[in-house]
């Protein structure tokens, strides 16, 4: 298993806040994100590691990072699970640009990312799982689906089949996205589906194992020499490592289709089981009039602002001031607006108010992860005479951020 990143402080903080409730976008309703028993699991999909650490990439960690730190202060244990997208086409054709071997690119791209993250104060996965590191257990769930007739062969490589598997598993097409065949038609193609190779049997079944193609990598399996698709990736990892159904599969909006509709519908197919008992999506960061992507060049990295000597506070405070779901643009004033709410904090006496503005940071922080609310009840405090000791801790459990 791969190596993550240290562990950042937690500390004690007094009493406990509630199991937070989280928008889900399969229901379109706010859920209450809490396991049957004493462990939440998570699954957030990680990076593939052809670019350094972007704010969008940050933003959806931060995100995310939030919600385990409320399981924390409600007093679940938390299992943690992220993959590391290892072998994949953007990451082989950035290394053949670059002339560079693929897997030299990628260790050193996840090296920077677990630097940032560290900086950042995210809580690291217990897991934390190169797909390189699961082709032998992934082949063999594509095996496995092949067995049931939920999967078929075009050529040497293997489709898995939507229609088939919403007749045998509690999934559907759609039941994820909220989205009609017409509308995941041009999303799918767009985002690494190929919804016009012949002999499919319907063009939104998705690839589950890529034939051996010279020039790439690849590895025996029972299915055959090559590699695994990009869904069943993530399916197979989260069940391995969280069990038949996550409390929440999460990840950036741009994954809910078609990545999360099939790895939830892999995962269903295997097990029977629903994939998550909710999924949760942060949005996307714009810089320039253009969302933040590597394709566009149009990248504010992590590790560039920390060596222009910005405070990792700083960066989180200013991705905590936006709401996670909400999709928002990174501007010049973005890193010095949290700076000085950063010093202002800083700057606070301290103060007793019985343990109110605890609260209420806990009560914000439930509904939905609301940090630009939280910020507000820390800038009341502090406007108010000062932050107690409570509250300082709630700030650093809660918010990340130690003052």
């Amino acid at each position: 298993m791969a190596q993550a990143w240290p562990q950042p402080e937690l500390p004690d903080v007094l009493g406990r806040g509630l199991a937070p409730l989280v928008y889900d976008s399969a229901s379109d309703a706010l859920v209450t994100a809490a396991p049957a028993g004493e462990t939440a699991t998570l699954y957030v999909c990680g990076i593939t590691p052809y670019d350094a650490t972007h704010l969008g990439h940050a933003n959806t960690y931060v995100a995310f990072d939030t919600l385990q730190r409320l399981w924390r202060d409600a007093g679940f244990a938390v299992r943690y699970a992220q993959n590391i997208t290892d072998v994949d086409d953007p990451l082989l054709e950035r290394a053949a640009r670059d002339g560079i071997d693929w897997r030299d690119l990628a260790a050193t791209e996840i090296d920077g990312f677990r630097a940032d993250m560290a900086a950042l104060e995210v809580i690291p996965p217990d897991a934390y799982v190169a797909v390189t590191e699961r082709i032998e257990p992934t082949a063999v769930a594509v095996a496995e689906l092949l067995a049931q007739g939920l999967a078929y062969r075009v050529d040497d490589d293997i489709y898995f089949d939507a229609t088939a598997a919403a007749d045998v598993s509690p999934w559907s097409l759609g039941q994820e996205s909220r989205l009609a065949p017409d509308e995941m038609l041009p999303i799918f193609a767009e985002r690494g589906g190929d919804p016009d190779r012949a002999g499919k049997r319907d063009p939104l079944d998705p690839l589950l194992w890529r034939a051996r193609r010279d020039g790439e990598p690849w590895w025996d399996s029972p299915v055959g020499p090559g590699r695994p698709g990009w869904h069943i990736e993530c399916a197979v990892i989260a069940l391995d490592e969280l069990g038949d159904t996550a409390t929440v599969l999460a990840g950036g909006s741009d994954l809910l289709f078609p990545h999360h509709e099939f790895s939830a519908a892999h995962a269903s197919a295997l097990t029977g089981e629903p994939a998550a008992q909710l999924y949760a999506h942060a949005g996307m960061v714009a810089y320039q009039g253009e969302k933040m992507s590597k394709s566009l060049g149009n990248l504010v990295k992590v590790s560039e602002l920390r060596a222009r000597g910005a405070d990792p506070r700083g960066i989180r405070l200013a991705l905590l001031s936006h709401h996670y779901r909400d999709d928002w643009e990174w501007t010049d004033a973005s890193l010095p607006d949290a700076l000085a709410r950063l010093g202002r904090w800083q700057a606070a006496p301290i103060a007793d108010d019985g343990g109110a503005s605890l609260a209420a940071l806990r009560e914000a922080l439930h509904r939905d992860l609301d940090t630009p609310a939280a910020l507000a009840v820390v800038d009341a405090a502090v406007a108010a005479g000062g932050l107690s000791p409570e509250l300082r801790a709630g700030i650093h459990l809660l918010l990340g951020i130690k003052l």
